[in-house]
């Protein structure tokens, strides 16, 4: 798949180690990385849901129409895609929304 990110300072993090490290800790800058890697291994979103690669999951309520991945309690990697069959995202945000 093809990913984009919602700004710069979410693309820093996410493609720069150090940057994950110093932002939200070593732990969740590992799970970041590996999940950014399972994305871009992925043929689609729906893929991903159906073999709960990361625990990817659709979020509902206010955030209905995004997509989540586990990146260590309570942090999550929060997505949306950007075309129809689901082969782009868009990286969201790093947080904890719940």
């Amino acid at each position: 798949m093809e990913i984009t990110y919602k700004n710069n300072m979410v693309k820093k993090v996410c493609t720069q180690y150090s940057e994950a490290v110093k932002t939200h800790g070593d732990r969740v800058a590992i799970k970041l990385h590996t999940r950014l890697r399972e994305i871009q291994s992925a043929d689609t979103v729906e893929e991903m849901i159906l073999y709960r690669i990361g625990r990817c999951h659709r979020l509902e309520g206010p955030m209905k129409g995004q997509y989540a991945m586990d990146l260590g309690q309570p942090y999550r990697l929060v997505f949306k895609k950007t075309d129809k069959d689901g082969r782009c995202v868009r990286i969201l945000s790093i947080e904890d929304y719940h």
